[in-house]
């Protein structure tokens, strides 16, 4: 499809129907500056980084909350250095009225700061529900990931699914984001074949400088070779510009089936600033 061209049906009425976006802790004030250009209602997921500390992850979640949206608070597991750390932070969000939706992960540390060294450790522990939790979001690699194998990987996701069913609490995959399609799909397809049947909702990096999306692919294992990164609609010879994920998203859309990928939305990780990917998403979706 011409990325210039309107977007099918699928694109404009199912894929971007509801998106989600991601910000950080340390993020509130550029909410506060973009949220006009937010859809009310919008998901928005609040990470859980190391240089972040309780107030401040509370507060954003107010803040995501206090301007109509969503809150989707992240919880890393292997940060987490006790038990009596994730119910403080569980406690805060109930208070609060911020803890219904959370999305938990791993984490970026190799050993665990405390007792829980993976996402499905901390769903296991009965707590998130205890403290009010009804969603919870997990994780998806459709191209895998740099310290997991891919065997442990099915299996996580699976047993987390199956964790989440046993529990009775909705949720949701978020997959890290990428620059080719096809192994996406070809991810949520397999996905469907193992039992899996919620929603996936498919990491796309908002519009950002090229060399800040390498930066990010780097850290994250995402493959950038020459022909993926002239696909998404840029040159790695050429660093100084910026890239939109118009042509993933086209190209989402024209291999999209329903009947083979189930439920499936878009989550934007905002590498670019919120208000500039709130502001593309909503010019993309008029003009497509």
């Amino acid at each position: 499809m011409n990325p210039g061209s309107m977007a099918p049906p699928a694109l404009g009425t199912s894929l971007l129907e509801d998106f989600s976006l991601e910000m950080t802790g340390k993020d509130t004030p550029k909410l506060e500056e973009a949220h006009a250009t937010i859809r009310p209602g919008t998901r928005i997921n609040i990470t859980f980084l190391g240089n972040e500390d309780l107030p401040m992850r509370l507060e954003a979640a107010r803040a995501v909350k206090r301007l109509g949206f969503v809150p989707v608070p992240h919880i890393s597991a292997r940060r987490l250095r006790s038990t009596a750390e994730l119910e403080e932070f569980l406690a805060g969000l109930h208070a609060d009225g911020t803890g219904d939706n959370v999305f938990v992960v791993g984490g970026d540390p190799v050993r665990p700061e405390g007792p829980y060294e993976d996402a499905l450790t901390v769903i296991r522990t009965g707590l998130l529900q205890h403290f009010g939790v009804r969603h919870i979001g997990i994780s998806g690699y459709p191209e895998g990931h740099p310290t997991i194998t891919e065997s442990t990987l099915w299996s996580a996701l699976t047993d987390k699914h199956a964790a989440l069913g046993e529990q009775q609490l909705a949720g949701d995959f978020i997959t890290q984001f990428g620059f080719d399609v096809d192994p996406v799909l070809a991810w949520v397809e397999e996905t469907r074949k193992r039992g899996v049947d919620m929603p996936i909702r498919i990491g796309v990096p908002g519009p950002a400088g090229i060399k800040r999306l390498m930066k990010y692919a780097a850290r994250f294992g995402v493959g950038t070779s020459a022909s993926i990164a002239m696909k998404y609609g840029f040159s790695l010879t050429n660093l100084m510009g910026t890239a939109g994920p118009d042509r993933f998203l086209h190209a989402l859309a024209d291999g999209y089936d329903p009947d083979r990928h189930g439920e499936v939305k878009v989550h934007f990780y905002t590498f670019g600033g919120l208000k500039a990917t709130s502001e593309w998403i909503a010019k993309f979706r008029k003009e497509g």
